[in-house]
């Protein structure tokens, strides 16, 4: 999880020289599955109208910033509006790595299917704050492989659950998820300060936090479900 400022990791960017990628990090190129979601952006958003809380307080956006951001629920489902930071952490590569991010860590909080850790290159995935006083993400039937939707400006994206970060912030996804949104991917100086909206459907994991067609599926079904109802 960014700890930093958009603002600040963009300044120094400017003193960072071109970072030169370990041998191993070129072996893997990105394999990301790419499904347009047929629920269009605007009707999506506007079933997020209004929030009712369901956090006990507000979250940063990034260290340093004011608590602003409240998690809001709806039925079946948890959403937040937010930044986008850039998470890069997992199994390096190319873009991915300690010599491209220097917050890169190699785990994260949920492993695949087949017990490593997933590529923030190649997965769309979220990031939920750790559990906290504020909100606990367990409790309302979320966890590691949950089907997510994240939206920004007319693109709906399908991702998972793939990570936790700091207990007081809030908006970050991964490299992978970034891309497919059309926003800069970068993990010094990428992301959004604004304008993106995270959906969390409880108790939708799919069977292998990896399985991209799954994950699309699933969410497909469960976001033309939640469209179409008149709660």
């Amino acid at each position: 999880m960014r700890v930093q400022t958009l603002t600040l990791v963009a300044a120094g960017a400017a003193l960072l020289a071109p970072a030169t990628m370990p041998a191993a990090a070129h072996q893997q190129a990105p394999t990301s599955v790419r499904r347009d979601s047929t629920v269009g952006a605007a009707d999506l958003l506007a079933k997020l109208r209004g929030c009712k809380p369901v956090s006990k307080g507000r979250y940063r956006t990034d260290a340093g910033t004011p608590a602003t951001v409240p998690v809001c629920g709806v039925p079946g489902a948890v959403f937040w509006k937010a930044d986008m930071d850039i998470d890069c952490d997992g199994r390096p590569g190319p873009h991915c790595n300690g010599d491209t991010d220097p917050w890169f860590q190699p785990t994260t909080a949920f492993r695949q299917s087949d017990g490593r850790y997933p590529s923030a290159e190649t997965l769309p995935s979220i990031v939920v704050p750790a559990p906290s006083r504020v909100w606990n993400y367990r409790e309302h039937g979320i966890r590691g492989g949950s089907v997510a939707v994240v939206i920004h400006e007319n693109r709906v994206q399908y991702a998972v659950v793939g990570d936790t970060g700091p207990r007081k912030i809030i908006g970050e996804a991964s490299y992978a998820t970034a891309e497919a949104l059309g926003i800069r991917p970068d993990p010094r100086t990428g992301g959004t300060n604004s304008g993106v909206t995270y959906l969390v459907f409880k108790d939708s994991n799919v069977s292998a936090i990896e399985d991209q067609e799954e994950t699309a599926a699933k969410g497909e079904e469960l976001l033309r479900r939640f469209v179409g109802s008149t709660d």
